[in-house]
């Protein structure tokens, strides 16, 4: 039988999720997260970007945590071409995503290339909570456009007002953007492995951050992925051989039939 790899137009009793439930929780996400935008174009001016560039970076990458992660790296007097990098491998977690959508999502070939645009980590979290396919849809529609619009309004606005805000470290908004990245992260991070790896992560980044360019310590950071599942694969196949090894029970022997 073949695997199922998309969701169904109803849920299996015929009902499904409310649509203005699911356009409630879409624009609950839509809005939060696109306030943060104000953030990003406040940190990105600081960082020496002009006010066109800064909303080149949310109108054409949007994708927020690899925003910051360029902008920061920049202000940090990081290399433009190991920002870049490093901004570029957090970004490539969205093809992944995207391979998934596509399936769940199941969109006509000629709005995929205009869907991919919004394809980010809310949009995901919103489509796959939802049970039915057309539940999906709205879902990533509604988060979609209203993060799209949203970010880039505040983005605008925030760079607008760097030079009235003064310095934004002060103000602490350079961590507003990791912040949100980091609590919406947080609560996915359920089996052990995931969160081994992002522990790992953490500690490269942070024993790294002092001795490398500014950029470089979440280069480096990606390889606790590799080796927290090499560590995994050591430690399930020595639970397997352990298993083998043990002898197995003797048959226990039927008792005497009863006479009737």
């Amino acid at each position: 039988m073949a695997q199922q790899t998309s969701l169904a137009d109803t849920t299996g009793d015929g009902t499904g999720k409310p649509e203005a439930a699911v356009v409630r929780d879409a624009l609950g996400v839509g809005v939060a997260v696109g306030l943060s935008g104000f953030a990003f174009g406040v940190t990105s001016a600081g960082s020496g970007l002009g006010l066109l560039q800064t909303c080149a970076l949310s109108l054409l990458v949007f994708t927020g945590a690899s925003q910051f992660a360029l902008v920061g790296a920049l202000a940090a007097g990081g290399n433009p071409f190991t920002a870049a990098a490093g901004a570029f491998f957090l970004g490539v977690r969205n093809a992944f995503y995207g391979l998934r959508l596509s399936q769940v999502l199941a969109l006509p070939r000629a709005v995929r290339p205009l869907a991919a645009q919004w394809v980010i980590d809310e949009t995901t979290a919103v489509t796959l909570a939802q049970p039915t396919r057309r539940a999906a849809r709205i879902g990533f529609t509604v988060t979609g456009l209203s993060l799209y619009l949203l970010w880039n309004l505040t983005t605008l606005l925030g760079a607008l007002g760097a030079e009235a805000i003064g310095d934004t470290r002060a103000w602490g908004l350079d961590a507003a953007g990791p912040a949100v990245f980091l609590a919406l992260l947080a609560p996915m991070l359920r089996p052990a492995t995931e969160r081994a790896v992002a522990g790992l992560a953490v500690l490269l980044g942070l024993a790294l951050l002092p001795v490398l360019p500014a950029g470089v310590p979440v280069l480096v950071a990606a390889l606790a992925a590799p080796v927290a599942l090499f560590a995994e694969g050591r430690r399930s196949g020595r639970g397997t051989q352990q298993a083998a090894d043990v002898p197995a029970a003797p048959p226990v022997p039927d008792g005497p039939e009863e006479d009737r």
